[in-house]
């Protein structure tokens, strides 16, 4: 499975991702040391969430997305911005222009996808002597005083032989990112600064069930291991006083000098 999973569900994947907090984006501006006119090559947009946010700042964005709906979906919603060009390839395979030299490789929960052994190596050669390389992470949590749905429907999960993790996702405080000890490992990177960001997003069953059809190891679930999950989900948040689910999530933003 790659990264173009997603391409069966762009026109889904655009109406329901999230974005991402805006402090994601003022860390990645102040640890990359990015002013307006920076140039930016960013891996994986998909249908371009965090794209807006990075054209928003005055940045020149180059978005490298493999997938063919989530690009074309992509280049028509950001048609308004100009210094957004949309490239179809794989990171690891683009042509970037001779003598690029950009301030910034961005990946916004995308960097998984990419092949170690060459993203690191091309992200590297892609940056100018101070570019930085900067990936932003997201993790399912659940703080201590957050929504128990979460821990209660993994036994639907376990019915249905679809691994996720005992007891429901981990606490903010206990997300142990690899990532930061990986880029310095690659010997392209130094070891980057972390922020993290812990917010949430309040949905009705049917919003809640969209999300997850855009979830990599949803899309790949058998049709009958879908219907009976988002059934129980719908039953479940269906029977509540108020018929929501509050959803937290966990944005680590991670920056790296280039050695």
């Amino acid at each position: 499975m790659d990264g173009t999973v997603f391409d069966s569900v762009a026109e889904l994947y655009d109406r329901v991702r999230p974005t991402y907090p805006d402090g994601v984006f003022d860390d990645v501006a102040a640890l990359g040391r990015l002013q307006p006119g920076a140039r930016i090559v960013e891996v994986g947009p998909a249908t371009g969430q965090a794209t807006r946010a990075l054209a928003g700042r005055g940045w020149s964005v180059t978005a490298i997305e493999p997938g063919a709906s989530l690009a074309a979906t992509a280049a028509e919603r950001l048609a308004d911005f100009p210094d957004v060009v949309i490239e179809r390839s794989r990171f690891e395979d683009w042509d970037a222009p001779e003598r690029a030299a950009y301030d910034a490789v961005f990946a916004a929960t995308s960097w998984h996808w990419v092949e170690p052994a060459r993203g690191y190596a091309k992200a590297a050669q892609l940056l100018h002597r101070d570019g930085v390389l900067a990936v932003v992470t997201t993790h399912h949590v659940l703080p201590s005083d957050g929504d128990r749905f979460f821990a209660e429907i993994q036994d639907v999960y376990d019915e249905i032989e679809e691994s996720h993790p005992r007891g429901g996702p981990p606490n903010p405080d206990a997300v142990i990112d690899p990532l930061a000890a990986q880029i310095a490992a690659s010997g392209w990177f130094e070891l980057p600064e972390t922020r993290r960001h812990v917010w949430s997003f309040t949905y009705t069953a049917d919003e809640y069930i969209d999300v997850l059809r855009t979830y990599s190891g949803h899309i790949v679930m058998t049709e009958a291991q879908r219907s009976r999950l988002f059934s129980a989900i719908r039953e479940r948040i269906g029977r509540r006083p108020q018929p929501t689910v509050e959803k937290h999530y966990l944005n680590i933003v991670h920056v790296a000098q280039r050695r």
